[in-house]
């Protein structure tokens, strides 16, 4: 579902159909599909229904609470996804890479991604995401790991298109540097941080399995982003190799 959202505030909505689309979600409501246009309502009525699917499965067990941070979770995701699509369609080019990364570091889905794998989790009470919400040093890493990778691995693409809101340009403008100085950069960001993420993983105010779980995100990023490739748009190139060798040609010990 993320990237069906992420697809439509890329390439399909224009900027005055997101706003549109960004409202009814912070709003939450099913009357609210009345104002978008026809293919949106499609998506806005497959999140709700997703949402409330949840709930059904979830609220017999006491985890609507769980439900209801995820919710909030992908409302902030899709006021970051208005914000990058307004700065693309304005041409705009964030001052700073500090500007850039202060929507960045939401727009890579960590963050709503990992809420949402906790809600079915019965070691994941409430203070487990109260202690998300308050973005913990582990979450915080593996989201920059994950937005600069990214970073990285898409932008002779997002180039190509003309995408102008990108963190590696961001990063040239304010220091003055070339293309390959500035991925070279983020190359060692990514590095550096995986000695933060160790260190994440050394908070006791949740259980060892929920830091685990957290940390196996940047894991899986860094696997789909391997070499600097996107096997997140490119999976039969990047990611097929993977899965054929651990699934189907996978040999005994």
């Amino acid at each position: 579902m993320i990237s069906v959202i992420d697809d439509t505030y890329d390439t399909y909505g224009t900027i005055e159909e997101l706003q549109v689309f960004t409202e009814a979600i912070q709003k939450w409501d099913i009357s609210e599909m009345d104002q978008l246009p026809d293919y949106m309502k499609i998506l806005y009525g497959a999140v709700l229904d997703l949402y409330e699917a949840f709930d059904a499965e979830l609220s017999p067990k006491g985890r609507s609470f769980a439900v209801h941070y995820a919710r909030e979770a992908m409302k902030e995701l899709v006021k970051c996804y208005y914000v990058e699509a307004k700065w693309f369609t304005e041409g705009y080019l964030p001052s700073s890479f500090d500007e850039y990364m202060s929507n960045a570091m939401t727009t890579a889905a960590t963050d709503a991604a990992v809420v949402t794998s906790f809600i079915s989790s019965a070691i994941a009470k409430i203070e487990v995401f109260d202690w998300l919400l308050a973005k913990p040093k582990i979450l915080q890493v593996v989201n920059l790991i994950v937005r600069v990778i990214d970073d990285i691995a898409t932008y002779e693409l997002e180039n190509g298109r003309g995408q102008v809101t990108i963190g590696i340009d961001c990063y040239k403008k304010e220091h003055g540097v070339s293309t390959q100085v500035a991925l070279k950069h983020f190359n060692e960001i990514a590095e550096n941080s995986w000695k933060d993420l160790n260190d994440g993983l050394m908070d006791n105010r949740v259980s060892k399995e929920i830091l685990v779980q957290v940390f196996n995100f940047a894991k899986l990023m860094d696997v789909t982003y391997k070499h600097n490739q996107d096997g997140y748009t490119n999976p039969e190139k990047v990611l097929k190799p993977h899965i054929l060798a651990l699934l189907v040609h996978s040999c005994e010990i």
